[in-house]
């Protein structure tokens, strides 16, 4: 009887000095892939390398994973989670390679193997490296680099010129072994993987992914989906075109249903790899926002600096939610608000609502149960509150280390200078601050007040063809997504419609001759607070008016006048959507994602939006032609 013969290990593991220096002294061509003990080694290369150990069946090839932090030769490469893979022969370093490149990593494994058994056979000079990619990341020029963050808070050095979606291999793929396959298909088709990393998510953490689909009827489906299982995600650029990596990505992927991605894109990865709709193996960033919204929710420190200190600070901020409840928002808003900024906040964006009931059980759905959540719900719905995202580095703790305790009586006893001490009403048993608990609850909660919307946006015949690109460029500093771009000389039969409530005014003819002069380009753009914050980069429509109170807004920089006043942007939601189906017809036709998923019914209303609308449309005709 034949004994059984044993299987090889694929890579020997090395965990301290001892073991390092005997794999040094192997024989032959050793590729180590250095890892670091959180993250663990680079799993995606493993089929590969069985491949390539199957495939050239050569003993002087060897391959190992070694832990840096425990091993002293290594010491330079801890801190480092990018993965790494070392090439050694005859215990002197060869080769180096950073990323897991797989059809790289395959070249660099043939050819430095061929160039070790020449010195091995012939007697040659092996060509010895220095690892020049360790350098000391105080000496690198903010201008130069971006920092991408693991949760643990180490850092990936990467060029700050490049944009950047987030990928994952779900569930599916990765339980039918298709991980590795996926990977190389994404490097040979381009795209540079930044980071990566393995996650078995929570439900509580897959629910807060995907907190903006909760009303959708697959939602609980979907949770149970992606945590049933380990999932890859990876941080993605393109190595050339980088520009434009969140649509390349999508484009790539396919259609989310996999029927139809199979019907139409039967190259791409979700037709390939998809079993259906649920079960479509990939997941990409609808836009940028939606990228950088991931990418925080991965890897909270993640940051982008741009160049200028300021930019690089800002960049770094965190983003909490703070509300001032309806008791103190009226009479001492403005004393909190001075605090705030003294304590080093920037308020990002600000909204005075008003709550219903079924509005304050959803957003404190966690707390409808409680003994206190009555007079909770009652202080919450008593008129007005506050709403606001403050950023600043380490935003979350700074906020909730200047509220105190949430319980009144020992805020009062234990720290009196609290803002919680100091505005709480009378005896009242509730605080009347509020601050989000963690960065997951406040991602949550920022998009419960201030959900990503659209707006129409129009460059009118004045500014197209001279200031346009420029005009586009600003846009995508502010972090609009353009959701729909189209240059459009438009009918007068358009025009009158959609200036319609303007008919019986004595400038309407002028108006629609103007707007029909020549071609606009209209958009859709996407984000937080949409509306207002495409309106504020507008500013007031006579220019003459905005380069006092605006200066540096689109008007007053490039308008001439009222009436050639350079641009448009929809003054509310109803407005938006009636624009956005007239010029550019059913929304749900030409939207990658529906936006109806991020502005759910439950989300809060401005409380002064009926009497603002009401406003605009008594003032003179100035603000009417928006």
């Amino acid at each position: 009887m034949t004994a059984k013969k044993k299987e090889v290990t694929l890579q020997v593991s090395v965990i301290n000095q001892e073991q390092w220096e005997e794999v040094l002294a192997t024989k032959g061509l050793t590729v180590v892939d250095v890892y670091q003990h959180w993250c663990g080694p680079c799993r995606a290369v493993l089929s590969l390398l069985r491949k390539i150990k199957n495939e050239l069946g050569d003993d002087l090839l060897h391959f190992a994973t070694a832990e840096a932090d425990s091993i002293d030769a290594l010491e330079k490469y801890r801190g480092k989670c990018e993965p790494t893979f070392l090439f050694y022969g005859g215990g002197e370093l060869v080769a180096v390679l950073r990323g897991a490149n797989a059809p790289l990593l395959q070249r660099m494994i043939v050819e430095e193997l061929s160039k070790e058994k020449l010195v091995l056979e012939e007697g040659g000079e092996r060509k010895v490296v220095v690892d020049n990619g360790l350098m000391d990341e105080e000496k690198i020029s903010q201008e130069d680099v971006t920092h991408l963050h693991s949760e643990d808070g180490e850092n990936i050095i990467v060029p700050a010129s490049k944009s950047y979606t987030v990928a994952i291999i779900k569930p599916d793929a990765v339980a039918h072994g298709k991980a590795s396959e996926i990977i190389m298909k994404i490097q040979d088709a381009g795209f540079e993987i930044l980071a990566q990393d393995e996650w078995t998510l929570t439900e509580v953490q897959a629910r807060e992914f995907y907190q903006h689909k909760d009303t959708e009827a697959c939602f609980e489906d979907l949770v149970q989906f992606m945590s049933s299982g380990p999932s890859h995600i990876l941080v993605l650029s393109q190595l050339e075109d980088s520009a434009n990596v969140v649509q390349a990505w999508l484009d790539f992927i396919g259609p989310t249903n996999t029927d139809e991605a199979k019907r139409e894109k039967p190259a791409s990865l979700r037709a390939q790899y998809g079993t259906q709709t649920l079960f479509n193996a990939l997941h990409g960033s609808e836009d940028s926002d939606r990228a950088s919204r991931e990418l925080a929710f991965f890897f909270p420190n993640f940051s982008t600096p741009s160049g200028t200190e300021q930019d690089v600070e800002e960049e770094h901020a965190e983003r909490t939610l703070a509300l001032i409840r309806p008791d103190v928002a009226r009479e001492n808003r403005e004393e909190i608000l001075a605090q705030i900024n003294k304590s080093g906040f920037q308020v990002c964006l600000q909204r005075e609502t008003v709550l219903t009931e079924e509005q304050v059980r959803h957003f404190y759905l966690h707390h409808v149960d409680e003994d206190h959540f009555p007079a909770l719900l009652q202080s919450m719905t008593r008129g007005p509150l506050l709403a606001l995202v403050l950023t600043r580095e380490h935003a979350v703790q700074h906020w909730k280390d200047m509220l105190g305790p949430a319980d009144v009586r020992r805020a009062k006893e234990e720290n009196p200078e609290c803002l919680r001490a100091q505005f709480a009403v009378g005896d009242h048993p509730v605080n009347q601050l509020h601050g989000s608990e963690s960065t997951m609850e406040a991602s949550r909660e920022i998009s419960f007040f201030f959900p990503v919307q659209q707006t129409l946006a129009a460059i009118k015949p004045d500014a197209t063809q001279e200031h346009k690109e420029m005009i586009l460029e600003e846009i995508r500093d502010r972090r609009f997504s353009i959701r729909r771009l189209e240059e459009k000389l438009l009918s007068r039969e358009t025009v009158e419609a959609f200036y319609k409530k303007h008919t019986d005014r004595p400038f309407f003819n002028q108006l629609v001759e103007f707007m029909c002069s020549g071609p606009c380009l209209m958009m859709v753009l996407e984000k937080e607070n949409a509306i207002e914050e495409w309106r504020a980069m507008m500013g007031p429509t006579d220019p003459d008016q905005a380069k006092i109170a605006s200066p540096n807004s689109l008007r007053a920089r490039l308008a001439s006048d009222i009436l050639h006043n350079s641009v448009h942007g929809s003054s509310s939601q109803h407005h938006s959507e009636e624009e956005i189906k007239l010029i550019f017809g059913d929304p749900s036709e030409h939207t990658e994602a529906d936006s109806s998923d991020e502005n759910t019914t439950e989300g809060p209303k401005d409380a002064s939006s009926d009497n603002h609308q009401q406003h605009l449309e008594g003032k003179h005709h100035q603000e009417e032609v928006d």
